[in-house]
């Protein structure tokens, strides 16, 4: 063993016990979602274990031991004179509003996944042979849909789409939009709602995901104006589109230029290709950040393999960066490649023949 520095060590062990009391947290946070725990303390009022016990029909021991890890995380508010328990306003946007901008519950849902699957990444490393979106568990279909829809719902109307030069009034006239990677069509959803003129189709390889599209098409209201149609990215049927979107997918595909190559065969001569990838720089070194850290660990567990599954497995990853994505973008045939707009968890790129 070699000799170690006893600062660096203590420094070192102190990030460890806050990373394992994150992990641990982080289950709890999935329990308290599948719960509904976090929504029956939304409207932030003082409940004790036992009156939270009574509104959620749980068993008062296990939901007091919940309550008191929340506590110890300061996810929950803890009041020592009454004993008990409330969320703050931020709290609640946190974990119990699904609209809410901040919401992030489903984001330890993909999480999970990392966990279960594990075994299964374990010997993509072994074998070099990937492992595909669809053989990963359910919650992590379910828990992508939930982290990306708050950014969505934040971003996607009021900025992403109007930094695109023509496209906002193209859709507001009546447009043919494709959302190719649709997953459970939260993205489709908003756009088909901001734009009522416009026609919507979103393709997914993902046969459950597209099931799930269609169920929440109907229940938003806008079943009448989104197709769902299972397919690939370089299969999906052509149709002259006014815009072809894909949120945060391209970087999981096996052949991001094959894809691009037939987004430009099926786009309208003056159609545009709207990527919105995760935020990332460049250089690594610039990238070793918190944000880096999520996106660099979900795209070692989900990302790199499901495209080291599939033909070409270019591997871009989820923190490709503008210049390999301008790469992609022209080694498809492709002539102007801009970002448009960003967010800290995304980049936005304008992609026109």
């Amino acid at each position: 063993m070699r000799q170690s520095d006893p600062q660096k060590l203590d420094a070192l062990v102190g990030r460890l016990v806050g990373d394992v009391g994150a992990c641990v947290t982080g289950s709890l946070i999935v329990l308290g979602d599948q719960l509904g725990l976090y929504k029956a303390m939304a409207d932030g009022k003082p409940v004790t274990a036992a009156e939270l016990a009574g509104k959620t029909g749980l068993k008062e021991r296990y939901v007091r031991e919940w309550l008191s890890a929340q506590a110890a995380a300061e996810y929950v508010q803890y009041d020592e004179g009454s004993d008990s328990f409330s969320l703050s306003p931020e709290q609640a946007m946190a974990f119990a509003e699904e609209s809410s901008p901040a919401f992030f519950a489903g984001a330890f849902e993909v999480v999970q996944s990392m966990w279960v699957d594990e075994p299964k990444v374990e010997e993509a490393f072994r074998t070099g042979a990937g492992l595909g979106w669809h053989e990963h568990s359910n919650c992590l279909f379910r828990g992508t849909e939930r982290f990306f829809r708050p950014g969505y719902n934040t971003n996607l109307v009021s900025s992403w789409i109007p930094a695109l030069d023509g496209v906002r009034a193209k859709l507001e006239a009546g447009a043919a939009v494709a959302d190719v990677g649709c997953g459970y069509g939260a993205s489709t959803i908003l756009m088909a709602q901001a734009y009522p003129k416009s026609r919507f189709y979103a393709f997914d390889y993902h046969g459950p995901s597209i099931e799930k599209g269609r169920e929440a098409a109907q229940k938003a209201g806008v079943g009448d104006r989104i197709v769902f149609e299972r397919a690939s990215a370089k299969d999906f049927p052509a149709g002259s589109y006014d815009l072809v979107a894909m949120f945060d997918c391209l970087h999981d595909m096996g052949d991001p230029v094959g894809a691009g190559r037939h987004v430009r065969e099926t786009l309208a001569p003056d159609g545009t290709w709207m990527i919105v990838e995760p935020f990332a720089h460049d250089n690594l070194k610039q990238n070793l950040n918190p944000i880096g850290r999520i996106f660099y660990g979900a795209s070692t567990m989900i990302c790199t393999p499901a495209s080291l599954s599939q033909e070409v497995g270019l591997g871009l990853g989820a923190q490709a960066g503008e210049m390999r994505l301008r790469k992609v973008a022209l080694d498809a045939g492709f002539s102007h490649f801009r970002r448009a707009t960003e967010t800290p968890f995304n980049m936005v790129f304008e992609v026109r023949a």
